[in-house]
């Protein structure tokens, strides 16, 4: 009888979804992830399904929030947290891992040796802040992968999401604009202050036609021009910072970053309804 009862029990109360995938913070379901720098949803790009293709931001594709009047042709913008935690594209089910700092899917793979490494290892965690907007990754090891590492630094990093801005080309007016300034202007403002800065601000290096890669310009050290984001081009690449802490009592939020660097990390998750919301009366 106690058998009997034990097994009705077990019957009665199914297998329950990891603790990791119902505290990351998203909305339970299918959803979309916004970016509320740009108004670009996070996109699987080209809608492939091939293992490293890149998660981009692309404008949105289709409107309607409810199932049953969505295209299916939009289900490459959207995502949901699976069983194990790990964050999934809807239209292939692939999980999205890290890879250079960048988003990608990431296909299941064997365990290679000596793991973990580049080519295997565990899926990051994501988890979402609705106060703050944010995306955080959480590691299970170094996601740099070193062979030989006894160094615990890693845990103390913060790792977080952010949007990434494109400047439009530079015109032949800009170029000469900016010929003029330096070659007639910056001289005479020389000869009066009786000297120059030799160190140039990020707004200098920028407008200077010399072209920085992102990771070799740091959060804080981005100035307004910098922060240009008027490209005409529909796609926007969406990375993963890692924040040093600076020292023991630092929690990575006094950073003195503008105000457009602040949004850049700030996102929206939208769950998809099943039915419209009723906007009436019974």
């Amino acid at each position: 009888m106690t058998a009997i009862s034990n097994l009705a029990t077990s019957q009665s109360s199914p297998p329950q979804p990891s603790p990791e995938s119902r505290s990351n913070g998203f909305p339970p379901g299918y959803f979309i992830i916004r970016s509320l720098a740009t108004g670009r949803l996070l996109d699987v790009a080209g809608d492939y399904a091939e293992d490293g293709t890149e998660i981009i931001l692309w404008p949105e594709k289709e409107s309607s929030l409810v199932e049953s009047r969505r295209d299916p042709q939009a289900n490459n913008q959207v995502f949901f947290i699976d069983t194990s935690g790990a964050l999934c594209s809807r239209a292939s089910g692939h999980a999205i891992d890290i890879e250079d700092n960048h988003l990608v899917l990431r296909h299941r793979r064997p365990i290679s040796l000596p793991f973990p490494n580049r080519y295997a290892h565990p899926l990051p965690k994501f988890t979402y802040t609705p106060l703050t907007g944010e995306i955080h990754v959480e590691f299970d090891c170094d996601p740099t992968y070193p062979l030989f590492s006894a160094n615990a630094s890693w845990k103390d990093n913060t790792y977080i999401l952010t949007s990434v801005p494109l400047r439009k080309p530079k015109s032949f007016i800009d170029d000469a604009s900016e010929f003029i300034t330096s070659n007639f202007a910056s001289p005479l403002v020389s000869f009066f202050q009786g000297g120059t800065d030799t160190h140039a601000t990020p707004e200098q290096v920028a407008s200077s036609g010399v072209e920085l890669a992102e990771d070799e310009v740091l959060e804080e050290d981005r100035g307004e021009e910098a922060e240009v984001d008027d490209s005409l081009d529909l796609k926007r690449d969406v990375k993963m910072l890692t924040i040093a802490k600076r020292n023991p009592a630092d929690d990575h939020t006094d950073w003195n970053l503008t105000e457009k660097a602040k949004l850049r990390r700030k996102f929206e998750c939208v769950p998809l309804r099943a039915v419209n919301r009723r906007t009436g009366g019974i």
